[in-house]
């Protein structure tokens, strides 16, 4: 079949590391949890602030997957 149905579902990646490790986290685990893992959008990107520093990064992403046929 050539034609795709996708469904969008939104999730939260955090990291202490960067933003990039963020999304790889969120990513890692979605695709542990869904089928047919295809695409990401990041939507918001925020942080926690601890003693004037970074404690953490926080990304809002946007998942595409592929419903089955």
């Amino acid at each position: 079949m050539s034609d795709h149905v996708y469904k969008k579902t939104e999730i939260v990646g955090s990291s202490k590391i960067s933003i990039e490790d963020a999304i790889q986290q969120a990513i890692a685990r979605a695709d542990e949890s869904l089928k047919h893992v295809e695409w990401f959008e990041v939507v918001e990107t925020r942080g926690h602030v601890v003693d004037g520093k970074v404690g953490h990064y926080q990304v809002t992403l946007k998942i595409g997957f592929r419903l089955n046929d």
